[in-house]
């Protein structure tokens, strides 16, 4: 009976040990579940928005079989770059030249000419004229009018790309020729102050993940910090976009804006996680077990002993 007394207790023992390991092994696979979808979210999101940002901007002058060339103030929208961009002047009338090419079996039917402005998928300006033109099939025909630019001055200011695009009555874009253009505008326009306030929300986001840093206020886990400076990041990376764009020394492209903040958000979350471990905070491992533990607190293996033990009769001694 002794014997098996002691087997039993053994037993209990070993039991208690294989659900503690058992809690422990459910606790870290919660763990690293999370950190594997945080880390998903970080790359997901700013390449989301990027290419969902992307994809109504014109991509070039052709669009189906119909074909448009267009020029403002005689200078040819296609050959637009930042090295001799279009310069469109807020207190003077632009003169507008349009060419469509129209090579389907129908007529096409233009009701309005866009030119408009986009950055980040943003768009800062936009100027539409009601031009109510049929164009017969296979043939071509020429437009020419005077756009007036006098509320350009408050939309915009600096490099800006676009476009100009020919709409149908549905609002349907039938064709479109992209476009660099100088904008001479006010530092104090809708472009101006959306990147100043950029920079004020970005400047509030770095305070206080420096105040957190200095007072040892950040996560004990890496993927949490990692995320507090993924915001700042990307605000960074904007406040570069519209700052070079507003002081004219570079094109805010889709490929050069999307990688600048995919550069600066990658940066400042690396930098997160690399920070170390703030003074006083429990181990990183015993943090994500406490955090991820679902089932409970795992039961002590005396408990468990005791447990087992109260169910046996002792013989007298």
């Amino acid at each position: 009976m002794a014997g098996d007394h002691r087997a039993l207790m053994k037993t209990g023992v070993y039991c208690a040990a294989m659900a503690a390991a058992t809690t422990r092994v459910r606790s870290v696979g919660a763990s690293m579940q999370r950190r594997i979808c945080a880390l998903r979210l970080a790359i997901a999101v700013p390449l989301l928005f990027g290419t969902l940002a992307a994809l109504p901007t014109a991509a070039g002058a052709t669009s189906g079989t119909t074909t448009i060339s267009a020029s403002v103030n005689g200078q040819a929208l296609s050959r637009s770059s930042q090295l001799h961009p279009v310069h469109p002047v807020p207190a003077r009338p632009a003169d507008v030249d349009l060419r469509i090419f129209n090579s389907r079996a129908r007529p096409v039917n233009i009701r309005t000419v866009e030119l408009q402005g986009r950055v980040v998928g943003l768009t800062f300006f936009a100027f539409e004229t009601s031009v109510g033109l049929k164009v017969r099939a296979h043939s071509s025909t020429t437009l020419h009018y005077v756009l007036d630019l006098s509320g350009l001055k408050g939309q915009a200011t600096g490099l800006i790309p676009g476009s100009l695009s020919i709409l149908d009555a549905n609002g349907n874009v039938v064709a479109s020729v992209g476009m660099v253009s100088n904008v001479q505008g006010s530092i104090v326009s809708v472009y101006g102050l959306f990147g100043l306030g950029l920079l004020i929300l970005t400047v509030l986001a770095l305070l206080s993940v420096l105040l957190s840093v200095a007072r040892h206020k950040l996560p004990a886990n890496r993927f949490r910090r990692a995320l507090r400076f993924l915001a700042p990041g990307i605000g960074v990376g904007l406040v570069i976009v519209f700052t070079l764009s507003a002081f004219r020394i570079w094109i805010p492209t889709n490929k050069l804006w999307l990688g600048a903040i995919l550069i600066a958000a990658a940066t400042s979350f690396m930098l997160g996680y690399l920070t170390p471990t703030p003074a006083g905070s429990d181990d990183e491992d015993e943090d994500d077990e406490d955090d991820g533990n679902e089932d409970g607190p795992a039961p002590a293996a005396g408990t468990a002993a005791a447990t087992v033990t109260g169910n046996v009769s002792l013989p007298p001694p």
